[in-house]
């Protein structure tokens, strides 16, 4: 009986701790900066002073999940910038099937201890996306790179991969 009962506390207590590693996990993210997680939300408000002293070389990444049938690419793959100057850089993604899609953009920016400085305006991400077939869309996003990025930050990644949502279904 005293075997049961320690087989049933390390199932529960294995069952605990699975459960808590999401929740633990984006604490232990948001803390160290790693995984460059944004908001989903436009960010950048106001005007900055632009500080034409620095270039920050930022490139863009573009890539699908498993089964996304997108051809998904970024005007550039590079742009260099001053902090405190607004930006306006077009993705596009064509759907390649006879179907419509919808899809959903996840950012992510590397390093990531300096994605706070990254600050978004207007973005493709913000929203779901829905896609004709066989129509390419012009989806851009505006941001700006606050000024007061540590002055050591001299190239960030911002990446979006898409994901396939036309099926999910409404909550």
């Amino acid at each position: 009986m005293r075997l049961v009962r320690r087989i049933a506390f390390v199932a529960v207590a294995m069952f605990g701790f699975g459960f808590a590693m999401v929740p633990f996990y984006n604490v232990f993210c948001e803390w160290t900066g790693l995984n460059g997680k944004v908001k989903g939300e436009a960010t950048a408000t106001g005007e900055y002073r632009v500080d034409a002293s620095r270039e920050i070389t930022l490139e863009f990444i573009t890539s699908l999940n498993e089964g996304m049938p997108l051809a998904f690419r970024a005007e550039k793959s590079k742009l260099k910038v001053h902090p405190g100057q607004y930006y306006t850089v077009n993705f596009y993604a064509e759907n390649l099937t006879d179907r419509q899609l919808t899809g959903q953009a996840i950012p992510s920016i590397a390093p990531g201890l300096f994605a706070e400085y990254l600050k978004k305006a207007e973005c493709f991400c913000f929203s779901e996306q829905k896609f004709e077939p066989h129509r390419e869309r012009t989806m851009p996003v505006r941001f700006v790179v606050d000024p007061k990025i540590p002055e050591e930050v001299r190239d960030m990644t911002l990446s979006y991969t898409f994901f396939d949502i036309t099926d999910r279904k409404p909550n």
